[in-house]
């Protein structure tokens, strides 16, 4: 199961991710922002976007309740190239 580590704002609607596998990356969330939505209208504020955190690394998460899942943003990161390992 792969869980998020860590994660660090980027400013705007970007974030740096960790993973458990050891693979990092950037990941621009404009495209979740310009959804309609109760939930997602908060994260237009950068400052709130920024405050995004991760209970026990299963998702990520804001204070509202919006969510989402580690492994499905592992792998679209993954699959957008947007993860490599850490340099060392």
């Amino acid at each position: 199961m792969i869980k998020i580590i860590s994660i660090e704002p980027r400013g705007g609607y970007r974030l740096f991710l960790r993973f458990s596998d050891g693979l990092e990356g950037e990941c621009d969330f404009s495209d979740l922002v310009a959804e309609s939505g109760s939930l997602v209208e908060p994260l237009r504020d950068p400052a709130y976007f920024a405050r995004a955190f991760t209970e026990d690394g299963s998702g990520l998460a804001w204070p509202n309740g919006l969510d989402l899942d580690a492994e499905a943003l592992h792998e679209e990161m993954k699959a957008a190239g947007q993860l490599r390992v850490p340099a060392a």
